[in-house]
C-alpha cells in the first residue's frame, strides 16, 4: 500500500498493512539542540538541507491545496531588533514581540484589524476566493497518480480572527458588536466555500479537508459553546455539506487545548476528526474520546509529548497503551504537538523505532538514516 491508500483505509476502519508513521514536526530550537546531541548538521528545520521526514523515515506528509486564508498575506518583516528579541510584522498584519531562541507563542504588540473600517480595507479584500494565488494547479496535477494524501484547506472561522485582532479584542467584539463578529465569520466561510467550488471546477479530488482553529486553552474554549453554536456551527455546516457532495468525509479541525466542550458541536457541524488531541494537564486522551463517541469520531495525534522526555520505559508503555486504538482504525498516532527541545534526541529516536516496530509492524517502511537505523 502507498501512503494515500493507507490513509484512506486507516480513516475508514478498513484493512491495511500497517499504520501511517507521521509526526507533527519540531520546534526550530529542537533541531538546534539535537545537533549538539548527535543529529547530523545537514538536517535542517527550514528544509534547506535534508528534511527531518527523509532522515527519520517518515511516510510522505500530506500535500495541501486550496489556500483559504489571507491572499495575499501581509508583508512579513523585522521592524526592530532588541537583542535576544525582535519586533516582527507577521503575515497576519499583527505586530509581535518574539524571542530569537526558545520562543513559543509571541506577544502581540499591535493589530491592523481594529475596527470595521480596517476590516473592510485590509482584510475583506484578502478573502477573495478567486485570487490566483489560492491554487498551485501544476503541483496538484502532479498528484493525479499520487501516493501522497491531498488535503483541501478548510480555512478558519475563529482562529484567524484571534490571530488578526488578538484574543481580548475579539472577545469584546463578540459581545459589543455581535453583528460584526458574525459578518467576519460568514466572510471567512464564504471564502472557504468559494475555494472548494474552485477545486471542483479544477477537477481536484481531495482525500480530506483540514480546518485550523486553536480556540481552546487548558480550561476549555475561548468562545462559549452558546456562541459557537449560534455563529460557527451554521458556517461549518455550509462547508462540510459541500465537502460531502464531493465525497470528502474526513474533515479535521486542528485545535489545541481542552476541546471537550466543543467536540459534540463540531460533530454536529460535520467536522468529524480531532487533531492533535493535545493531552495537557486536562487529560485529553484519544482512548477516552473513542469510548465516548465511538467510531463516529476520527482522531489524529494524542501521544503525550511530555512522555518523550521521560525515557524508554515510559515511551514503550504509551506505545503499547495506544496500540489497540491504532489497530481498530480511525486513528493515526503521533505526538500531540511539535516536539519541544527538552525532549532528548535519543528519546525521540527510541520512540520512533518503537512506533515503527509496533504500529508500523516493520512492514513497507521508509528507510531511516543509517546513523539511527
Amino acid at each position: 500500500m502507498n501512503t494515500r491508500e493507507r490513509f484512506i483505509a486507516q480513516m475508514h476502519y478498513q484493512p491495511r498493512d500497517r499504520s501511517l508513521i507521521w509526526d507533527f514536526n519540531f520546534w526550530r530550537e529542537t533541531i538546534a539542540v539535537w545537533h549538539e546531541q548527535g543529529l547530523p548538521p545537514q538536517i535542517k528545520h527550514d528544509y534547506s538541507g535534508v528534511t527531518t521526514d527523509a532522515f527519520f523515515g517518515m511516510d510522505p506528509t500530506a500535500h495541501w491545496t486550496g489556500h483559504s486564508g489571507l491572499c495575499p498575506a501581509f508583508e512579513e518583516k523585522v521592524i526592530e531588533d532588541r537583542g535576544d528579541h525582535e519586533v516582527i510584522q507577521q503575515g497576519t498584519g499583527t505586530t509581535v514581540l518574539r524571542k530569537k531562541f526558545m520562543s513559543s507563542i509571541p506577544m502581540h504588540l499591535g493589530h491592523t484589524l481594529v475596527d470595521r473600517e480596517s476590516w473592510k480595507k485590509h482584510y475583506l479584500p484578502r478573502l477573495d476566493p478567486d485570487h490566483p494565488g489560492r491554487f498551485n494547479l501544476q503541483r496538484v496535477r502532479e498528484q493525479d497518480a499520487r501516493e501522497e494524501v491531498l488535503l483541501l484547506s478548510g480555512g478558519s472561522l475563529y482562529g484567524n480572527l484571534r490571530d488578526w485582532m488578538g484574543m481580548e479584542n475579539l472577545s469584546m467584539v463578540v459581545y459589543d458588536d455581535p453583528a460584526w463578529f458574525e459578518e467576519m465569520v460568514v466572510a471567512q466561510a464564504d471564502c472557504t466555500v468559494g475555494v472548494i467550488q474552485k477545486a471542483i471546477e479544477h477537477g481536484i479530488q481531495p482525500d480530506a479537508c483540514g480546518i485550523w482553529e486553536d480556540m481552546c486553552y487548558n480550561a476549555g474554549p475561548l468562545l462559549s459553546p452558546k456562541h459557537f453554536m449560534q455563529y460557527l456551527v451554521p458556517q461549518y455546516r455550509r462547508i462540510t455539506d459541500l465537502l460531502h457532495k464531493i465525497n470528502v468525509d474526513v474533515v479535521w479541525v486542528d485545535c489545541d487545548g481542552c476541546i471537550d466542550q466543543l467536540v459534540p458541536l463540531w460533530l454536529e457541524a460535520g467536522v468529524n476528526c480531532m487533531f492533535p488531541v493535545e493531552v495537557g494537564t486536562w487529560g485529553g486522551d484519544p482512548i477516552k474520546f473513542r469510548k465516548q463517541y465511538g467510531r463516529e469520531l476520527l482522531l489524529v495525534g494524542g501521544f503525550d509529548k511530555r512522555i518523550l522526555m521521560r525515557g524508554p520505559a515510559a515511551i514503550d508503555a504509551e506505545v503499547q497503551r495506544l496500540t489497540p486504538l491504532v489497530e481498530e482504525g480511525g486513528y493515526i498516532p503521533l505526538p500531540d504537538h511539535r516536539v519541544p527541545p527538552d525532549v532528548p534526541y535519543a528519546h525521540y529516536v527510541h520512540y520512533l523505532k518503537q512506533a515503527r516496530k509496533v504500529w508500523g509492524k516493520d512492514t513497507n517502511l521508509r528507510p531511516m538514516h543509517p546513523s539511527i537505523a
